[in-house]
């Protein structure tokens, strides 16, 4: 995973290679080398735009200007002062005094790699310097990356490329903030905690949870759910019953189609998309798509039983 020691590890081994000994590829490095020191590194070509003084600020807050006129080369998703303006002063205050947290924030906009604009709408998700994954998705037919619209592509400079987005991205709360946050999943927070499961759900992931609501559990007779929470083993075969690794939304299902995803407890769980439903099992998605830093969330409206854990 990277963050700030390895990004700079990465900056410093990604520097440019000598050029070969033949007299055409001498040639052609020194033409390359030369067009390069041309262009400007990604903190001196957004200043000179006029554009990211708010940008700009930020980064010599987080004490990342060093990295980010490093080699690299690294991807910008660049937030204009437009942008910035979106985020009330005093939250805007706040994080600029927060050196931890600006600095989760500005490498959440920062991609390893030169990835220009055909290679970013190619891809569903990408890795992140801060660790998360940025979505690349389109609304109403314009591509975006999370909640931010692309507005301005393909910004070289000498160590990387800029592309310009009107609003600023955060990183994401993980599976277990989300649900706290929720308030809708006391029994399963309590479920997870009683079956040592809150630290693997709060990890890199990125996990898929088909995520019982408190309704849900209020289906079960109150016996048989207390009998579930005193037994560990059958808890927790349980709860991993309906987390399967990796994202898998709603869009990724064809109408009819009947898709056996396996789960971290072994079984497979059977997903299907009839109509405007989805269905898991003998469970209703009642609220589909909920992204979240580490995976994604599918509310459903019964607790899913591998056959071996039924009561």
């Amino acid at each position: 995973m990277w963050n700030l020691a390895t990004l700079a590890l990465a900056a410093m081994t990604s520097a440019p290679q000598s050029c070969s000994a033949t007299k055409a590829s001498t040639q052609a490095c020194a033409s390359s080398m030369q067009l390069a020191t041309q262009k400007s590194d990604i903190v001196a070509t957004a200043i000179a735009a006029g554009d990211f003084e708010t940008l700009v600020t930020a980064v010599k807050a987080a004490e990342l200007v060093e990295v980010l006129q490093s080699p690299g080369p690294f991807t910008v998703f660049a937030p204009a002062d437009s942008a910035f303006a979106k985020v009330p002063k005093a939250d805007l205050s706040a994080l600029l005094a927060d050196k931890k947290a600006l600095a989760e924030v500005l490498t959440y906009h920062v991609v390893p790699g030169k990835l220009m604009a055909s290679d970013v709408l190619a891809a569903g998700w990408l890795d992140t310097v801060q660790g998360q994954s940025l979505r690349v998705n389109k609304k109403d037919g314009k591509p975006r990356i999370d909640d931010a619209a692309i507005v301005k592509t393909d910004i070289e400079c000498a160590n990387g490329v800029i592309h310009v987005i009107d609003s600023v991205v955060k990183p994401r709360p993980n599976l277990v903030q989300a649900a706290q946050t929720n308030g809708s999943f006391q029994t399963l927070l309590k479920a997870a905690t009683a079956a040592g499961l809150v630290d693997t759900l709060s990890s890199e992931g990125p996990f898929t949870l088909f995520a019982p609501s408190d309704e849900a559990f209020a289906k079960i007779p109150a016996a048989d759910l207390n009998a579930i929470l005193a037994d560990k083993e059958k808890l927790k075969a349980i709860l991993t019953y309906h987390v399967v690794p990796g994202r898998v939304l709603s869009t990724d299902l064809a109408d009819q189609a009947d898709l056996a995803v396996k789960s971290v407890q072994g079984a497979s769980l059977h997903v299907r998309r009839n109509d405007a439903n989805v269905v898991v099992d003998q469970a209703r998605v009642v609220v589909a798509d909920l992204i979240v830093g580490n995976g994604v969330i599918h509310v459903v409206d019964q607790v899913l039983l591998p056959k071996d854990a039924s009561t």
